[in-house]
């Protein structure tokens, strides 16, 4: 897989190795290419390149058990005996070089089971895993070859492809499939996106197609949003039987009424109701599906993280990770690096690795925050030693107030403000590469979409309750004053508390200087 253009990945979840090989095991191209091999014998002739002789593809149906009179029996038993040689399922001797004996007749090499068939029944789940990530391999690259009957017609006199004639070029091919599966990727994963249900495939058409920043699409870029969307209907009609997707097809009375324009047009606009775009084709990554192509971006250098990666990692690397998370994925990531873990040395490892200057820092400690919120009564003591820290004091209050503890020290006014600027500098900073304002169609949210929308009230509420507050604010000896108090000068809901929080950022930015 070439590397796309998502260069911080938003992090999935992922089912046991075990149960994704069990799905493995379960698709049925992969389940067919299992069978097969372990039909493959003496008698099993197969031709240059390993393919099935002619009789042999009609014996292989019938093993599979699929109908003789199925015109498609032989294709579904050829693209099984394919995958099962390419992933070494099968293993063949090929016949001599000039494919003929000496009386002139068609000479034949031998199959026979692979010694990576015994991995399905006896290997481990990772192992099983490997060699339907190689079967998955086959069919990608079968899928970027354009139909066989337009390379037929494209052959030249001379018995070469005229590849201007065809308007195929492989790599590109290739590549336009790998985007097509990252950004699948990026909105299965995406938390508020389509991991919670299946992709319209005008909208993952149109993710490969409309330029970003494009107000409503031209007419042209409709038409290729079009063909982009039947060619991604035949592609994933492909990729459903490794196991890869779930896919509705295009509604073929749909294609039969409509033009170009109209049939995307609708969809990208988005002016139907969801069974209408239902018609228009649905595609979601599986959970194996989110493995393998999660597996594919690994394998080319892409950052593609897993919940649960981090679990025998320092709090320092937990913390810094989680910091470009989606909420729910941080806390889910955060629960799993409690579990296991003594509660009193974890807590005070995380609050360690939360202090800090960097820009980054407020960040950290909101989701050592988070962190706490999961910890029982065992982690009071560890809290309490930091209630004199001046990084770390105003969150032990918070912690231990919620909790109803007793004898916690009152803040005075000055943590009070800084941990203001503190708090409101790390929830500008959730929403980052998956904020609502950085993402697109398929993006996601450090910070919600909901806590995006309560900070400007956050801020009022700050500034109703605190007389004097820019007066005070800008003096606080805070790294992200200034970013702060400009924020608020940005987003505030009160016109006249949104000036001065301008004029207090001026004066923090002078005093720094």
């Amino acid at each position: 897989m070439s590397a796309q253009p998502h260069p911080t990945l938003p992090p999935v979840r992922l089912p046991s190795e075990a149960e994704l090989a069990r799905e493995a095991l379960g698709a049925p191209l992969f389940a067919r290419a299992v069978r097969l091999a372990r039909w493959a014998g003496p008698d099993t002739r197969v031709g240059v390149g390993g393919e099935l002789a002619a009789d042999g593809l009609a014996e292989a149906a019938a093993a599979l058990g699929l109908d003789p009179a199925d015109e498609d029996a032989p294709v579904l038993a050829s693209q099984a005996w394919r995958v099962a040689l390419d992933t070494g399922l099968v293993e063949v001797t090929e016949p001599e070089e000039n494919g003929e004996e000496d009386d002139g007749e068609e000479e034949y090499g031998t199959a026979a089971p692979g010694e990576d068939l015994a991995l399905v029944a006896g290997g481990a789940p990772a192992d099983v895993l490997d060699l339907w990530l190689a079967a998955l391999d086959t069919v990608l690259a079968d899928v970027a070859v354009p139909d066989l009957d337009d390379l037929v017609d494209a052959l030249e006199e001379g018995g070469t492809i005229d590849f201007d004639r065809l308007d195929w070029n492989p790599q590109r091919e290739a590549d336009f499939l790998d985007g097509v599966l990252a950004n699948l990727y990026l909105l299965t994963a995406a938390e508020r996106g389509a991991g919670q249900g299946p992709v319209p495939l005008p909208v993952l058409a149109a993710s490969m197609v409309v330029p970003e920043g494009m107000g409503a699409p031209t007419d042209a870029v409709l038409e290729q949003v079009s063909d982009a969307m039947m060619r991604l209907d035949d592609q994933f009609r492909q990729l459903e039987p490794i196991g890869l997707v779930e896919f509705r097809p295009v509604d073929e009375a749909l294609m039969a009424d409509a033009d170009d324009e109209e049939l995307a047009a609708g969809s990208v606009a988005g002016e139907l109701d969801d069974e209408d775009v239902a018609r228009y084709g649905m595609v979601r990554l599986t959970p194996l599906g989110l493995y393998g192509v999660r597996a594919r971006m690994r394998e080319a250098g892409i950052a593609a993280p897993a919940v649960g990666e981090l679990a025998d990692k320092g709090a320092d690397a937990l913390l810094d990770a989680v910091c470009d998370y989606p909420e729910r994925a941080a806390q889910a990531e955060i629960g799993q690096w409690l579990d296991g873990r003594g509660l009193p040395e974890a807590v005070a490892e995380l609050l360690a690795a939360a202090r800090g200057a960097d820009a980054a820092a407020p960040l950290r400690r909101l989701r050592c925050q988070q962190a706490l919120a999961l910890a029982g009564p065992e982690a009071e003591p560890a809290v309490r030693a930091v209630l004199d820290d001046p990084e770390l004091g105003g969150l032990a209050r918070v912690w231990l107030a919620e909790r109803g503890a007793a004898d916690v020290p009152a803040p005075d006014a000055e943590l009070v403000y800084w941990l203001t600027v503190d708090t409101i500098a790390a929830q500008l900073a959730a929403d980052g590469p998956f904020g609502p304002g950085a993402a697109g169609a398929g993006g996601t949210s450090g910070a919600s979409q909901g806590e995006a929308a309560e900070l400007p009230l956050l801020m009022e509420s700050l500034t109703s309750h605190h007389t004097g507050f820019f007066d005070r604010a800008w003096r606080v000896e805070h790294p992200a004053t200034a970013e702060v108090l400009e924020a608020m000068g940005r987003l505030h809901p009160d016109r006249k508390a949104a000036k001065e929080a301008r004029k207090a950022a001026f004066k923090a930015r002078s005093r720094r200087r």
